[in-house]
């Protein structure tokens, strides 16, 4: 299986450069199946791969494929290889398999958009991107698709620049995420320097070089993945990422950017176990930006930042798992996360599809009645996300919290805070779900128009948008049934299964006691995770079903707090005043007072200078110079001309003149002789 392995990020790059080349002038149907067959080939190898390591013993479900030496110098080599193994495999199936039903479920949201191909060949260039990124056998491939789906998002989120919003938006993302990869970069360069390589098998084997650099390491390497995942303080990019198309929103919010950061860190965990203090870093603020984003969650009207928010607080228990030392409790969530978070991005797809492009759940409602399979596979993704027992989240986010709790870098505080958290996911969602679906439908535009099927031009997704919603509604319910832990009778296959990888820290997650006599505890819980997030289904359906009236009154009541989370902490308007604002006037002072006032002035008045030096030395050269050089060519033409004038051709004259001579040379040997 390792002879195909090169085709797994291939195929979809090919399906980029022909769709962004030659795509404008092919039929779309043609397009369409070159974008999205290329990804499923993707998908189909990925699986034949997995399988492939399902067969060979548990230790030895690695295959380190090198294609050639990419850098070699000086006793430096970096090969162009790909590392697959039970974390790799995961992501690469996530990748290409939810990516694969966004692409089919675009051909129905994209079907009316001017640039289409160009749209399937950036879609198709950040699958290969994160593949790229997941596959890689070393940090600096990894950086490379990190680079790469960075760039996609910029393209993607940018897509209809004819807006300006949009076109801020990508700079945005862009921007931001450079801040990141600067920390991130600067980790890379540190490990390299200490470690002589960035293989990640030679990093692993010699880590213990790393210990006293370990903490800065594992910080840097932190402040890359709080900008590619959405995290205090970087997390601001991913809201304003809805100005994309909605597929887009569901790419990078399930299958690519925004899982590597997580991704990278589970990568480097052989890192991140020998600082407490790192590790610790990463699960208070992964703790930390689930309670912040879920609260201001509860009060956005827009169907696509709720969802956004919602990811940025999913991904926040992603990082409290990696935190703690439960790596794979952490890639655990991210799968389930990704069947459900791009179902429910899907679905707000398939409902601003339906009507006309409204995002504001107050113009909505009783959207049920005119799209019943939206809405059923909607309900499924929001009851899954908000960790109902039985389907996915629950399983992923409950092994979380557990281990926040039990593990030796856990603690109850952790745990407290993460089910808040849940009980915030699920009032926000059910929230979404009542003011969306139910009531009676409040877009007067609707309302006042009737068309022939009589649903007010409301309608429901063709078939195209609705089978993706359905395949992914299943996953959402069962994707989790192989993390069911063992005190409900599971196996846990999903942390046997990326044992390999994660093998050398085990004990870090054990409890502190026998996992049989903490299984009433995990119980006990678990009982009170639920109650938490049943209360908060029952106080959105009482919010926002039966007294609708009390979500405004307790606006009213409360207009600091409410406009507090309405407008997000004005974090945005913080960063502009601190930072954005002062950085341009820095950028002013810089051009104007210290390049044009300054650098400029030294500039211009050495050139004057210059100049002036110039002028003297030329007034010198004329007038002393040449005019010396004049005076002794004239002094050497008067006195050629005074001996031509001897020049007679007289016979007579040129005796004179030597008998003259001879006079002359008499006299003076007299003289000579006398003295």
């Amino acid at each position: 299986m390792q002879d195909y392995l090169w085709l797994i990020p291939l195929l979809p790059a090919f399906g980029a450069v022909i769709n962004m080349l030659v795509g404008r002038f092919l039929p779309k149907k043609l397009v369409s199946w070159l974008a999205c067959g290329t990804i499923f080939g993707s998908f189909v190898l990925s699986a034949i791969t997995f399988f492939g390591l399902m067969n060979l013993p548990t230790a030895q479900r690695v295959i380190d494929k090198s294609f050639y030496d990419w850098i070699s110098f000086s006793g430096i080599k970096i090969s162009f290889a790909f590392l697959i193994d039970p974390l790799s495999i995961i992501m690469m199936l996530v990748v290409s398999g939810v990516g694969f039903l966004i692409h089919v479920y675009s051909i129905g949201y994209m079907a009316d958009d001017k640039r289409y191909a160009r749209y399937f060949g950036f879609l198709n260039l950040f699958a290969f991107a994160m593949l790229i990124l997941v596959m890689g056998n070393n940090l600096l491939l990894m950086f490379v698709g990190w680079e790469g789906v960075g760039l996609c998002s910029y393209l993607l989120i940018g897509f209809w620049f004819e807006k300006k919003e949009n076109a801020i938006a990508g700079m945005k993302a862009f921007i931001v995420n450079r801040i990141g990869d600067f920390g991130f970069a600067l980790g890379v360069l540190m490990l390299f320097w200490y470690g002589g390589t960035l293989d990640f098998a030679g990093l692993a084997k010699n880590s213990h070089v790393f210990a006293p650099m370990a903490t800065a390491i594992g910080l840097l390497l932190f402040v890359g993945a709080t900008g590619k995942s959405a995290q205090i303080p970087l997390y601001v990019w991913l809201p304003d990422a809805m100005a994309g198309p909605t597929p887009v929103s569901a790419l990078i919010h399930a299958a690519t950017m925004v899982t590597a950061g997580v991704y990278m860190i589970a990568r480097m965990n052989f890192l991140f176990v020998l600082t407490p203090t790192a590790m610790m870093v990463v699960a208070i603020v992964g703790v930390t930006t689930a309670v912040f984003a879920g609260t201001i969650g509860l009060v956005q009207n827009d169907i696509k930042k709720v969802l956004a928010y919602s990811t940025i607080s999913q991904l926040g228990y992603m990082f409290l798992g990696v935190g703690v030392g439960a790596f794979a409790s952490g890639i655990f969530h991210l799968m389930t996360h990704a069947f459900f978070k791009a179902l429910l991005f899907l679905g707000s797809g398939s409902v601003i599809h339906g009507t006309g492009g409204e995002q504001d759940i107050r113009k909505m409602g009783g959207l049920k009645k005119y799209m019943p399979i939206t809405f059923w596979t909607f309900l499924i993704a929001t009851l899954a996300i908000a960790g109902i027992p039985g389907l996915s989240g629950f399983f992923s986010k409950d092994e979380i919290l557990w281990k926040a709790f039990s593990s030796h870098n856990g603690h109850w505080i952790l745990w407290v805070a993460g089910v808040f958290g849940a009980g915030l996911t699920a009032l926000y969602m059910f929230r979404l779900v009542f003011v969306t679906f139910y009531g009676e439908n409040r877009d007067e535009k609707h309302n006042g128009h009737n068309s022939h099927d009589g649903h007010n031009g409301i309608h429901e997704s063709p078939k195209v948008m609705t089978i993706p919603l359905i395949v992914l509604a299943i996953l959402s319910v069962i994707g989790g049934w192989i993390g069911i832990p063992y005190v409900l009778g599971g196996g846990n296959h999903i942390e046997h299964f990326m044992e390999p990888a994660f093998a050398s820290h085990q004990e870090m997650t054990m409890p502190a006691e026998s996992h049989q006599s903490e299984a009433g505890l995990e119980i006990m819980l678990m009982v009170v995770s639920v109650i938490v997030v049943l209360f908060s289904i029952f106080i959105a359906y009482y919010l926002y079903m039966k007294r609708k009236d009390l979500p405004v009154k307790i606006a009213q009541r409360f207009p600091l707090a409410y406009n507090l989370l309405l407008n997000k902490y004005y974090v945005d308007e913080i960063y502009q005043a601190l930072i954005v604002n002062n950085l341009l006037r820095l950028n002013r002072l810089l051009a104007y007072k210290i390049d044009l006032g300054i650098i400029d002035w030294i500039v211009n008045a050495f050139g004057k200078g210059t100049v002036g030096v110039a002028f003297g030395s030329g007034w010198t050269d004329k007038t002393f110079v040449d005019g010396a050089v004049n005076a002794t060519g004239q002094a050497v033409l008067v006195s050629g001309e005074a001996v031509n004038q001897t020049q007679t051709g007289n016979l007579k004259t040129y005796l004179a003149w030597a008998a003259g001579g001879v006079f002359v040379l008499v006299i003076l040997f007299l003289l000579i002789i006398i003295s």
